[in-house]
C-alpha cells in the first residue's frame, strides 16, 4: 500500500532534518571546544560549564540573546554538558521511575504506568558519555571491566547501571527518583492505597512501638509507605537509619542516616547493611528502620528488636504474609549460624508484631491489601491474624473495586488495654 504525503508535511519533515542537523553541528562545535586543553575550562562546575557554553553557541552562531534558550541550543548544552534526554524527566515531578533499555529505547513510569517516550539518545557514545557525567561525582567508575553500577544520584534519585558483557541490550540504566514532598497516611487514604481505619491503627501502633515489616513486590510502594509511617514515631525519640542506597526522608530531629558502601574496584572497603546493623546498636538508638533486608542482616534485626529497641521498621520483598514470614526466615537461616529452624521461628515471634502486605495492580494502583498480626506459633508454625484485608465495595458484583476492611478479629493484646483504647480499638476492628 502506497502512502501519501501533503505537501505541508514534506515541509514539515524537512525543517525537522533541518533543526537536527543544526543542533548536531553545534553540538560538534561544542564538544571540540571543551576537548581543548584549557586549564579554565577543567576548573569548571556544572553550572559554570553550561554558562559557558550557552555564551560559546550564542557567539559562535551569532544567536540573538533572548530570556529563554532556543530549543536546539537547549538540546545541544544539554547532551554534551549535562545529560541530554534525562534532563525533562529528572525534573518533571510526575515521572518516577526512567528505564533506558539500549541508547534507542527510553521508557518511564508516571503514575505506575510505564510508557515509552518519542526521544532518546543519538548513539551509544551519547549515552555513555551521559553514564560517565552522573557516575563520576559518586567516586565511582562503571566499565566493561566493572559492568555493574548501583549508586545515589546528588538529588537523592537511585541510579543502576548495567553495561556489557553482562547486559545484551547496549546501556541499560534505571533511575528511581522519589518524591519531594513526602507522603503522609492521609495521602495514601486520598489515593485510596489506605482505608481510613487502617491509617488510624497502623499510626496508633507506631506510636506504642510495634516492630513493624511492610512486605510487597518491586515498586509497590514499600519505601513510601515507610516514610509514612516514619511520620508518626515521637519527636523526642533518636532514630537511626539504615539503607542500601539512601531512599527514606524521614524529618525527625533526632535522625542518624547510615548508607552502606559497595566495594572498591581492588574488592576492598565494602561495608554491609549487616556492620551498620551491628553497629548502630551503639548509638543509642529508640528506633531502627532497616530500609530494606535482603540478606544476613535479618538476623542482627531480629536480635535487635528482642533486645528492646521496639517500634524498629523494615521492608522486604515478599507476595504476601506467608511469604514474608518464609523470606525472613530464610534471609536468617543465611547468616551462617546453624540455628535451628524453629529457634528461628521463636525469634520472629518474638520480634515481629505486624507484618503490612503491599500491592501494585496493573491500573497503577499502589495498595495495602493486608495488615497481620503475628500471634504466635501452633504445631511448629507461626501463626497470622488477619487484621484488615481486601474485600469488594459494597455493592460491587463483580469486586472489581476492592478496599481494605477490618476483619473483625481483635489481636491477643486487646484485653490489656484501657477502657478508652480498647472502645477506639474496637472502632477500628469491628
Amino acid at each position: 500500500m502506497s502512502t501519501l504525503t501533503t505537501p505541508h508535511g514534506v515541509a514539515e519533515s524537512s525543517a525537522l532534518k533541518k533543526l537536527n542537523a543544526e543542533q548536531q553541528y553545534m553540538e560538534q562545535r561544542l564538544q571540540r571546544r571543551l576537548d581543548q586543553r584549557d586549564p579554565q575550562l577543567a576548573m569548571m562546575n556544572e553550572q559554570q560549564l553550561r554558562c559557558f557554553a550557552e555564551q560559546y553557541l550564542h557567539s559562535e552562531f551569532r544567536l540573538p540573546q533572548t530570556q529563554s534558550l532556543a530549543p536546539q541550543v537547549a538540546a545541544a548544552i544539554a547532551n554534551v554538558v549535562g545529560l541530554g534526554a534525562l534532563e525533562p524527566l529528572l525534573a518533571d515531578d510526575e515521572v518516577s521511575e526512567i528505564m533506558i533499555n539500549g541508547y534507542d529505547q527510553l521508557f518511564v513510569e508516571r503514575g505506575g504506568k510505564i510508557t515509552q517516550q518519542a526521544q532518546a539518545f543519538a548513539s551509544e557514545g551519547a549515552l555513555l558519555a551521559v553514564v560517565e557525567r552522573m557516575v563520576t561525582p559518586l567516586g565511582r567508575q562503571v566499565d566493561n571491566a566493572s559492568p555493574l553500577l548501583d549508586g545515589r544520584l546528588s538529588n537523592g534519585a537511585r541510579i543502576h547501571v548495567a553495561l556489557a558483557p553482562v547486559s545484551l541490550n547496549g546501556p541499560v540504566i534505571t533511575i528511581r527518583k522519589f518524591r519531594r514532598d513526602v507522603m503522609s497516611l492521609e495521602d495514601w487514604l486520598s489515593n485510596d492505597g489506605l482505608s481510613q481505619a487502617a491509617a488510624e491503627f497502623l499510626r496508633w501502633r507506631v506510636e506504642q512501638g510495634d516492630n513493624i515489616i511492610v512486605a510487597g513486590g518491586t515498586g509497590s510502594g514499600k519505601t513510601t509507605l515507610l516514610n509514612a509511617l516514619a511520620q508518626a514515631i515521637p519527636a523526642r525519640q533518636r532514630v537511626i537509619t539504615i539503607e542500601d542506597a539512601a531512599e527514606l526522608q524521614l524529618q525527625q530531629q533526632n535522625l542518624v542516616r547510615l548508607e552502606a558502601r559497595p566495594a572498591n574496584h581492588e574488592g576492598a572497603g565494602q561495608i554491609s547493611i549487616r556492620e551498620l546493623v551491628r553497629n548502630a546498636l551503639r548509638m543509642r538508638p529508640d528506633r531502627i528502620i532497616v530500609g530494606e533486608c535482603r540478606g544476613a542482616e535479618a538476623l542482627d534485626m531480629l536480635q535487635a528488636m528482642n533486645t528492646g529497641h521496639d517500634g524498629s521498621l523494615g521492608t522486604i520483598h515478599a507476595n504476601s504474609p506467608q511469604d514474608a514470614l518464609k523470606r525472613f526466615e530464610m534471609m536468617v537461616l543465611m547468616a551462617g549460624f546453624e540455628l535451628p529452624v524453629q529457634a528461628v521461628r521463636q525469634q520472629i515471634v518474638s520480634a515481629v508484631d505486624l507484618l503490612v502486605q503491599l500491592k501494585r495492580h496493573s491500573h497503577g494502583l499502589r495498595q495495602v491489601t493486608a495488615i497481620s498480626q503475628i500471634t504466635g506459633m501452633e504445631q511448629q508454625a507461626i501463626q497470622l491474624l488477619p487484621l484488615f484485608e481486601l474485600a469488594p465495595s459494597a455493592g460491587d458484583a463483580y469486586a472489581s473495586d476492592m478496599t481494605l476492611n477490618a476483619t473483625g478479629m481483635l489481636p491477643p493484646y486487646a484485653e490489656q488495654l484501657t477502657h478508652h483504647e480498647r472502645q477506639q480499638l474496637l472502632a477500628w476492628l469491628l
